[in-house]
């Protein structure tokens, strides 16, 4: 229904960004990748999907085609929804989702929060002749916003990966353990990737 939406990016969040196009106020949720690319008044571009059940309509929209493309091969496995497919694109760069794919490393997508064997066996068999296929660019760029304050960034990781699946508990120790292991001194989308990789 709508390829893409193009407007001034007037809220970032790392799980969901709004569009003002000409008044109107458009939430649309996005990958990690997608949040480390633009700034707040930026004008962006996004690629987008309409998902519709039941009562429920959302917005998700990636910064390429190619992001939008994995995206919904991904949620045509049974057992990936968006916010799973979502979580495939913040915690894996583009690159690392074709080549464990392509050379059927179940670990590594196993890596991705809410991945469990079976569905990462069907996304090996269910999408390697159809990646394959697919031309895309691996390249995922940092974020150079300057990190908040430590609470601040907390706070958001945890919100950024209650809203990925996590339980809030689950989310708190996530974080602990990362900040443990690789210093305080962290952006939010480092946190929230290195959270989606704990296991």
């Amino acid at each position: 229904m709508y390829y893409y939406i193009s407007g001034k990016l007037v809220k970032k969040l790392p799980t969901f960004a709004v569009i003002d196009v000409q008044g109107v106020g458009y939430e649309i949720k996005w990958p990690l990748n997608a949040y480390s690319l633009y700034n707040e008044g930026d004008q962006v571009t996004l690629y987008t999907y309409l998902y519709v059940k039941e009562d429920v309509q959302q917005l998700y929209g990636f910064a390429s085609e190619n992001d939008r493309s994995i995206f919904l091969l991904l949620i045509s496995i049974s057992g990936i929804g968006p916010s799973t497919g979502l979580a495939f694109l913040s915690s894996l760069s583009m690159g690392e989702i074709c080549s464990a794919i392509m050379q059927e490393d179940v670990k590594t997508i196993q890596s991705v929060k809410g991945i469990g064997a079976k569905t990462a066996q069907r996304v090996v068999i269910e999408l390697r002749d159809k990646i394959s296929k697919l031309q895309y660019t691996g390249e995922l760029m940092q974020s150079s916003t300057a990190p908040a304050a430590d609470t601040a960034k907390v706070d958001e990781a945890m919100d950024a990966l209650v809203a990925l699946g996590f339980t809030r508990a689950a989310a708190q120790k996530s974080i602990k353990l990362v900040i443990k292991k690789n210093g305080a001194d962290l952006s939010v989308e480092k946190l929230i990737k290195l959270a989606l990789k704990q296991n």
